[in-house]
């Protein structure tokens, strides 16, 4: 059974999506639930998931585990704090104390809209990110080319925690490039704590039109970088369905990786994400 280890929820009555702006991202500005994935990912043959954070906002995260709780599909949440107030591991205890806390797995926050590139290295950023550590959770990294540096200096000055890279850290597939990209991320993968999810391709490649071949040599990459045993398969629904539908998502990840053996793909597409999530 698949484990799809990154896709998002919304309800804009509830909340916005302040990132929902411009006409590129126009048929997202509705309301996207479980119970849209989930006949999807059942077709799919995805039998777990995890439910990752949009806005950075406090309320969020305790509706993601309450939604995790009462959903048999959610295995875990990947939620935001703020890193840099004082009492963060506080406020992790105080996460996992409410409806469904148990199905805290992660934080995440998205560095890629800050302005300092340097923003993960921050003294402040720094000791949210030990307490993170400290509480047993992951840190995904949702991040540009241009900060993967940063995201190599955090992860080596904290060996403890496990840093998990969103989308390959967004590759300019659009236009081809591979560098400096790839010699990044290469970096980054040769720390031990750090893993990689096989997710968001489809969205940085041309709009207009794109293979499974224009997307192979970023796959490679951290294929080659951070080997199967330390990638997972991330959808980034309903992002995605900006290019290409939940199911054509999963069977270009599969088509990227047919070279693999069995127990190779087992780790991309189920051990990996249980592993790294605990789940």
């Amino acid at each position: 059974m698949t484990v799809d280890a990154h896709h998002h929820v919304w309800d804009l009555s509830a909340r916005p999506q302040d990132w929902l702006t411009g006409p590129g991202l126009r048929p997202l500005r509705r309301n996207f639930g479980m119970d849209d994935l989930a006949p999807e990912a059942s077709a799919a043959g995805v039998g777990r998931t995890v439910l990752v954070q949009t806005v950075t906002a406090a309320e969020e995260t305790p509706e993601l585990l309450a939604l995790a709780e009462a959903h048999p599909l959610i295995a875990g949440v990947v939620g935001w704090t703020d890193l840099t107030r004082p009492d963060v591991a506080d406020e992790l205890a105080r996460l996992r104390e409410l409806p469904g806390g148990r199905y805290l797995k992660g934080i995440r926050h998205q560095v890629q809209g800050e302005s300092d590139p340097g923003w993960l290295l921050r003294p402040d950023v720094r000791s949210g990110l030990a307490a993170v550590a400290e509480a047993g959770l992951a840190y995904d990294l949702v991040v540009l080319p241009h900060q993967l540096p940063a995201c190599t200096a955090a992860a080596a000055s904290l060996p403890r925690l496990t840093f998990v890279l969103d989308h390959l850290g967004k590759p300019p597939v659009a236009t081809g490039a591979l560098e400096p990209w790839a010699s990044a991320v290469r970096a980054l993968a040769a720390l031990p704590n750090t893993v990689c999810k096989l997710s968001g391709l489809v969205t940085e490649a041309d709009p207009d039109g794109w293979t499974v071949g224009d997307l192979r040599p970023y796959a490679d990459v951290v294929l080659d970088a951070f080997g199967p045993g330390r990638l997972m398969f991330g959808s980034d629904w309903p992002v995605c369905t900006l290019v290409a539908a939940y199911g054509d998502v999963l069977a270009t990840a599969r088509e990227l990786t047919l070279h693999l053996s069995p127990r190779e793909r087992r780790q991309l597409f189920d051990t990996t994400a249980t592993r790294a999530y605990r789940l």
